[in-house]
């Protein structure tokens, strides 16, 4: 078995405590690290994902996955060239203001940050002041993803996308989701796309960088 397959076994199987070792000999072997990033790790959680869809694997296998991933990348960043890490641009993302749940928040910005982009992570209960300055700040943004876990929380998050939008803030698409929401709530709201699950969050985030 080659170094890659590996890599992408042991991300598969949550397998923390090794793949730092497994990243460690691959660059030995010389293997490229964008490759080792694209072909062992970005491409593993894209299968993570597709399972998770399928009801294959749950939230517990994913999470690990994912944690597994991120030592991985810890031993990649100082090899990759500046910025090739995060291909894919930036994504803000948080719980909207009144909504302090966090769980599935974490699980997406782990998969889209598995997916090639830089996450930066507000938390819960963010204020939209939080998320437009934050925009300011990161003007390159291309993806802002607003979550909402509570039916009382649905209108604060209609406000964040309200208020984004008339931000006169540009060049950036907003994901929505959460238990409550749904598409038809995300296309009355305004926002550019939904995503029912982590794994389609990382997904529909490449799709609209790349648009």
């Amino acid at each position: 078995m080659g170094k890659l397959e590996e890599i992408a076994e042991a991300i598969e199987g949550g397998k923390s405590k090794i793949i730092a070792g497994l990243v460690e000999e691959a660059l030995a072997e010389g293997i490229d690290p964008l490759k080792i990033l694209n072909e062992g790790m970005i491409a593993t959680m894209g299968n993570v994902g597709e399972k998770f869809k399928k009801a294959e694997i749950f939230v517990p296998e994913m999470l690990v996955a994912a944690r597994a991933m991120k030592k991985g990348v810890e031993v990649l960043k100082p090899k990759l060239a500046a910025g090739a890490a995060t291909a894919a641009g930036k994504c803000i993302i948080g719980t909207v203001s009144g909504d302090l749940h966090d769980i599935g928040k974490n699980l997406v910005g782990m998969m889209i940050e598995s997916a090639g982009f830089e996450v930066i992570d507000l938390g819960v209960d963010v204020p939209v002041d939080k998320f437009i300055e934050t925009l300011k700040e990161n003007p390159d943004t291309k993806v802002i993803a607003v979550s909402a876990l509570l039916t009382t929380t649905m209108p604060a998050m209609k406000d964040t996308v309200a208020a984004i939008r008339a931000s006169g803030l540009s060049g950036f698409k907003i994901i929505v989701g959460g238990a409550p929401i749904t598409q038809d709530y995300a296309s009355q709201i305004g926002a550019d796309a939904y995503a029912p699950d982590a794994a389609s969050a990382a997904v529909v985030a490449k799709q609209l960088s790349a648009a």
